[in-house]
């Protein structure tokens, strides 16, 4: 099949299903309109992948490509957006793309991150002792955690952390900010990145972003421009992905006590735990819309040259033909021989680059709660959570308690 008009005429994007649980309209498309278009937050309308093969070969094509500033094409959001900077490194196609992450590589091994496990855990643990029995996890922990963690290994001063999360709403919102804000969240929040990198520079020390100012594949080194947009892509994913990440998976958790008292008796669990929340719930907002060079045939069908398609990666990671009964949460899915590997951080060039820090701090984040507070269990009804509705989607405010 070759994607083209709806033949049901215009549809609402895909509404979340209760809870926050997936878009009941996955399955539906995923067994009768795996590349059937959807409305993007900007109006336009593009065909959407939903199947974990396809969504994997999109991905990974060398047909697919991520420069998306071509007059006329769909958008993603209206106005200014991630798409619209040639330096971002998810904008780029190779070969500027592949000798931008081999410059970056090294920063983010799993070699080079493990040894922050350590603070990041006694971050948690400290973030936790000054919360006591009742509080707000998403203000009080989900949001606060990530954001000490990136501004120390950033080296930046941790008060500005509620600068950062004025940007990042402003800039990751498709509702409640104007498009003349977002544009000015935007070119503030790049103003401080470009501050940041001109005093490692001047002052260089050993925080990630005097690794990335040292990184160097043999005399290549990265722009002023890349090092920035490095350093504005940390701080955006480092603050609200990885805080969206934690409030969705304790939400999940405490959805399903009995696997959260597992998890308590067991907290060597956490690991396999995660890579479960990250499937279900993850990553909190999609992969990026790509642009088909070239005439290509995925599993579902055939892309023609010019074509712009959205990879669902939530959509993908809930296909009954990857994991079976994906609507189920379950802990232990990934232990022993886990099915297919799910594809929240991406999959092929693209892959997300900092998914090692990511996933340390996720477990940490989860550790911490099943260690120190055990009794943990949500304060009112879980239907009276409230989410956000923007490019990321978590819960706004969850209280919690811990008394017995």
């Amino acid at each position: 099949m070759t994607a083209g008009p709806d033949p049901n005429g215009p549809r609402q994007k895909m509404p979340p299903g209760p809870l926050g649980t997936p878009p009941p309209e996955f399955a539906r498309r995923q067994e009768s309109g795996p590349l059937e278009q959807a409305t993007m937050p900007s109006g336009d309308r593009v065909p959407v992948a939903v199947r974990y093969e396809d969504v994997r070969a999109l991905l990974a094509s060398p047909v697919s490509s991520r420069n998306l500033r071509l007059p006329g094409l769909p958008r993603l959001v209206s106005g200014i957006g991630i798409d619209d900077d040639p330096d971002a490194l998810i904008n780029q196609d190779p070969p500027g793309h592949t000798r931008y992450r081999r410059i970056m590589h090294g920063a983010f091994t799993p070699r080079q991150t493990e040894p922050w496990r350590p603070r990041i855990a006694e971050i948690a643990e400290d973030l936790l002792d000054g919360l006591g029995d009742d509080f707000d996890l998403v203000q009080g922990y989900a949001l606060q955690l990530p954001g000490h963690v990136i501004c120390e290994l950033l080296g930046v001063p941790v008060d500005r952390y509620e600068q950062f999360v004025r940007w990042t709403d402003m800039f990751l919102t498709t509702s409640t900010a104007t498009e003349q804000a977002r544009y000015q969240g935007y070119t503030e929040f790049m103003a401080y990145a470009a501050e940041l990198v001109a005093r490692h520079r001047s002052e260089p020390g050993g925080d990630l972003i005097d690794l990335l100012i040292q990184a160097r594949d043999e005399d290549d080194r990265l722009s002023e421009g890349e090092l920035v947009n490095t350093v504005f892509s940390l701080i955006t994913a480092g603050h609200e992905t990885t805080a969206s990440m934690i409030a969705r998976g304790v939400f999940r958790l405490l959805l399903h006590p009995e696997q959260w008292a597992e998890l308590v008796a067991d907290p060597a669990l956490t690991s396999t735990a995660v890579e479960e929340i990250l499937r279900f719930d993850g990553p909190p907002a999609s992969a990026f819309m790509r642009r088909i060079t070239k005439d290509t045939d995925i599993p579902s069908g055939s892309l023609g040259a010019g074509t712009v398609v959205m990879p669902n990666l939530n959509a993908a990671n809930h296909d009954p033909r990857a994991f079976p009964d994906p609507g189920r949460f379950d802990i232990h899915r990934f232990a022993g021989h886990p099915p297919n590997p799910h594809v929240a951080f991406g999959y092929g060039p693209h892959r997300c680059l900092a998914a090692s820090l990511a996933r340390v701090e996720l477990t940490e984040a989860i550790r911490a709660l099943a260690t120190r507070c055990p009794d943990l269990r949500l304060a009112a009804p879980p239907e009276s959570v409230t989410w956000t509705d923007g490019l990321v989607y978590r819960p706004v405010a969850m209280r919690v308690t811990t008394g017995g």
